[in-house]
């Protein structure tokens, strides 16, 4: 009976993730994604509550204008919940779609290509965040998409797969 199993290609045992974990690799992405996007700003002139005010319109619209420091911290609040559900979201596809862990580059680029699209696309228009009245930069659109590969897709994707991912455990057991 052993010789049988012993022919049978052995896979990854799946094992729980802490939510800890998931909360980790959501602050990690979205810390990397507004460190991005402050420092962007900031050599445009536009301070961090501006940008953390601009992102609580999306919720509020234009009565952020009224809401002074708790706009900021809406802002802050809102950035961080969207960057962990996009962390959820790749985490639970891992569970089903085994490519995303075993291929974590090019499964966090791609990831990021479709957090860029649902959110510029979808997210975006569906909020209340008043319409730009001038056109978006080719340099503010790519530090945008770069930043969302790298900051959510790609990081997401090789942390879950490093902290995450079925291997994770036959990779903790191979370094003891």
């Amino acid at each position: 009976m052993h010789a049988a199993n012993s022919a049978v290609p052995q896979t990854a045992v799946r094992r729980p993730v802490s939510y800890s974990t998931i909360l980790w690799i959501g602050l990690v992405a979205g810390t990397l994604d507004i460190s991005d996007n402050l420092i962007y700003n900031a050599m445009r002139g536009v301070t961090p509550a501006m940008v953390f005010r601009f992102i609580a319109s999306g919720l509020v619209g234009t009565r952020v204008v009224q809401m002074g420091w708790v706009a900021v911290a809406l802002g802050l609040v809102l950035h961080y919940f969207i960057a962990l559900s996009w962390t959820v979201i790749f985490y639970a596809a891992s569970r089903k779609i085994a490519v995303l862990w075993r291929r974590p580059v090019i499964s966090g680029l791609r990831y990021g290509c479709v957090v860029y699209a649902l959110m510029n696309y979808i997210v975006v228009p569906l909020s209340s965040v008043p319409h730009l009245t001038r056109h978006i930069s080719v340099a503010a659109r790519v530090n945008a998409v770069l930043a969302i590969l790298l900051c959510i897709g790609l990081t997401i994707s090789l942390l879950t797969r490093r902290y995450a991912s079925p291997m994770a455990k036959s990779q903790e057991a191979g370094a003891a």
